[in-house]
């Protein structure tokens, strides 16, 4: 089960063709990306965009170190994710400018991390002579797999706010908050503050800040908002990938999202 017979080899060269195409269009993209951030002396972005030609070139490096075959879907959907995130968000604040992209790129993210976790552990499954896991079992370790990754990379972006005093967790305006914080009898009773239409913020030096609209939330909404996100990802490929352990022939259309042993 899982090995590779001449047949399914043609099949497999000849769908992953398509993802080299993506590939290629996408690196070449980047490097001109790279070349107009350097010649507009943004060495930060420039280096993005390195970033991103190393990223792109992991699941080749995983695919032949391991003997994987990533199918062609999976690593079309990898590549575009690295250059939607590292360049369309970051470089040209697609983040910014389109309102769900964060979101869309956060619960692909969850899909894309189940998917390693379920592999993982669905081939260390296929291959162990004395290692038979149940499909529920491999699908909950596939979810606990990316909700873990999840977690961390908030706590990256949490600690890059806070040491380097980013903006990686996007803060937003809000017309109310409750609070046990405004409770002047030290009460554990939230006080609510309802449409709110201004907050000033007032600073040592005697400079003033006015947010209109609303009051600043600091990050902790985009952070339970990217993980809620990303329990949907995980949710939707242990889903897939828990039918196709079952019954790998019902449901073959799961085998464009599961690696296999070459």
């Amino acid at each position: 089960m899982g090995k590779f017979s001449k047949k399914m080899k043609k099949k497999y060269d000849e769908t992953n063709k398509k993802s080299i195409m993506v590939y290629l269009l996408l690196r070449i993209l980047v490097i001109i990306s790279m070349i107009f951030q350097i010649a507009l002396g943004n060495i930060s972005n420039a280096l993005m965009c390195v970033l991103a030609l190393f990223l792109f070139t992991i699941p080749t490096i995983i695919s032949e170190k391991f003997k994987i075959g990533i199918p062609s879907l999976l690593e079309t959907i990898i590549y575009l994710f690295i250059f939607s995130s590292a360049i369309l968000g970051e470089i040209n604040n697609f983040y910014g400018i389109i309102p769900f992209w964060d979101t869309m790129l956060h619960t692909l993210n969850g899909f894309i991390c189940a998917g390693i976790g379920f592999s993982l552990v669905d081939l260390l499954n296929q291959s162990g002579q004395k290692i038979n896991l149940s499909p529920l079992y491999v699908a909950i370790v596939a979810f606990c797999f990316s909700m873990t990754i999840g977690v961390l990379w908030e706590f990256y972006e949490f600690g890059a706010d806070n040491i380097l005093k980013l903006d990686m967790q996007k803060d937003r305006i809000i017309q109310r908050i409750s609070s046990v914080e405004l409770n002047e009898s030290g009460e554990n009773v939230p006080v609510k503050i309802n449409n709110i239409e201004k907050t000033e913020i007032y600073s040592k030096d005697g400079t003033i800040t006015i947010i209109e609209n609303g009051y600043l939330d600091i990050g902790i909404i985009d952070t339970m908002k990217d993980l809620f996100v990303n329990f949907i990802g995980a949710i939707a490929y242990s889903f897939i990938g828990y039918a196709y352990i079952k019954n790998r022939e019902k449901y073959k259309f799961a085998k464009n999202f599961i690696p296999i042993k070459e």
